[in-house]
Parts: C-alpha cells; structure tokens; sequence
C-alpha cells in the first residue's frame, strides 16, 4: 500500500508542474468519456490490441500477445470484458529443442450500476488467470463496491473503484524425483481482500493520450496480496488504427516456491479500434 501512497503523491505534484508532454507532437485518440458518449446504448464496442514477434538465424523464437477491451454502455449499465494473452516459445538453434516460456492469458468482467452524479457507480468485477510460469494452476477474485471520479481537469481525469472481495487460488506442485515426475496439487486457497482501482487518463494532443491503471488487491487474509500497474502511451496512426507503447509491472508479495515477487513486461503493439 505504500507504493499506491507513494504514486499518489507523485500525480498530486505533478497537477501543479510544468506539464511534460506540452511539446509532445500531435497523435491521439478520443478520450474514454467521449468514446463512452458516441456509443452510448449499442450492444459492444472497444478495440483489439495485438503484437507479433518472429525472430530467426542464432535465436529463434515466436512471441505472440493479444489483447481486448469490449464495453457496453446503457442508460443505467455499463460493461467491460477485458483479455489478455500471452505466449513466447524458443527453440534452440543447434538441438532443435523447443521451449515455451511463457504461456498466459486473463480475463476479466465488471459490471457498473449508475447511481447518482453522471459518474457515480455500484460494481460488481470478477477475474480468471493461468499463467504456467506462475507455481499456481489458477488464481481468480470477485469484487463489489463503489465507484466515481476522483478527478478532472481540462485534459485530466482519474476514476476509482473500491471495495470488499474474495480471492481464490490454487496451487499445482511439481516434485522430481530422479525420472519420476509427480504431480501433486494443493486444495482451494481462499481468502478476503480489499480491491482499489485507479484509472488515470491525460489527453496528450488531438491524437495521442496516457494511460496509467493500477489494481492493488490487499489480503485481509494474511495471504498473497497482488498489484498491477500499467503505463501506456496511445498514438493514432490512422482511421481506427494505433500505437501503444505499455510498460506493464505485476508484484505478488507472497510467491510461489522459487518464483520473485515481481515481472515486468515492455511492449509495442498496434490497437485497433472496432464498433
């Protein structure tokens, strides 16, 4: 929780300096308020984020990643379907020996009730990951709460949600012992949590925005607490088609045997919006 108190000092300062992106070059997209607005009451839009990496000669390996954000915006409802994979295999150059060191995907719900102010909410979020490299065969969570904006100026606004919920994980161990692989799996891990949410978004230019989101998930529980923060730059390329530029950090304070608490992952991907 320091590190949420942390960067909220930071992005409390920075409203009152010099802006840093004043110079930047005009790229860009709409605003999420405004892309809410335009579809207000049809059945789904959003965009699709995909990156493709094929490298051969001394190395040689394939990464692939894919992403989706799909909304739906009604008179009192609003919904987000958010998934996230990704999948890297290597194979050696001299044994021909494959390997896949990463594998993972995520997807996610939210439901948000409109009451009171225009952005005012009661939520309902729910999440599934498998991630192989992770220790855990599955982990998931479910939360509710309340939800609104923090704030907003002439090119910044910052939206949270927050609330109570209930965290669910399982574990997958694996003991070698001498030829012998035994697969042993540990029961249902379940736990309380507190789930907080920050979405902060500044208007760039007429063609480029950024992102900064973070979900921090902190046991009530005495187990794995989780965040998640991601930093992205979105540029219009042209017509429905951008860039991003994203640095995404995940930290899990209590992980599994031989894992670190934290990865990181540095991306360029094109975003393709659809409606």
């Amino acid at each position: 929780m320091r590190f949420l108190v942390a960067l909220l000092g930071c992005f409390s300062l920075s409203c009152w300096a010099v802006d840093p992106f004043e110079d930047f070059h005009e790229y860009g997209q709409l605003t999420d308020a405004e892309i809410h607005e335009i579809h207000q009451g049809e059945i789904f839009y959003g965009d699709a984020e995909f990156g493709f990496i094929v490298t051969r000669g001394n190395t040689d390996s394939t990464s692939f990643k894919l992403r989706a954000n799909v909304y739906q915006d009604f008179t009192h409802w609003r919904n987000q379907f958010k998934f996230d994979s990704l999948y890297r295999r290597d194979v050696d150059s001299e044994t021909g020996e494959e390997t896949i060191s990463a594998q993972r995907f995520f997807i996610s719900g939210q439901s948000n009730y409109k009451v009171g102010n225009e952005n005012a909410s009661l939520f309902l979020y729910g999440d599934y990951e498998d991630d192989e490299f992770s220790g855990l065969d599955y982990k998931a969570t479910v939360a509710t709460g309340y939800g609104n904006r923090l704030y907003r100026g002439v090119k910044n606004t910052v939206d949270f949600d927050i609330g109570p919920g209930l965290y669910v994980s399982k574990a997958d161990i694996e003991e070698v012992e001498g030829e012998e692989e035994v697969e042993q799996s540990d029961g249902d891990v379940t736990g309380y949590l507190l789930r907080l949410a920050l979405q902060w978004e500044r208007k760039v230019s007429k063609r480029t925005r950024f992102n900064q989101f973070i979900s921090a998930e902190q046991s009530l529980s005495g187990l794995n607490s989780r965040l998640k923060s991601e930093t992205s730059l979105i540029s219009q390329i042209m017509g429905q088609l951008s860039l991003k530029f994203a640095y995404l950090y995940r930290y899990n304070s209590k992980p599994e045997t031989q894992k670190r608490t934290y990865d990181s992952e540095l991306s360029a991907t094109f975003v393709y919006s659809f409606n």
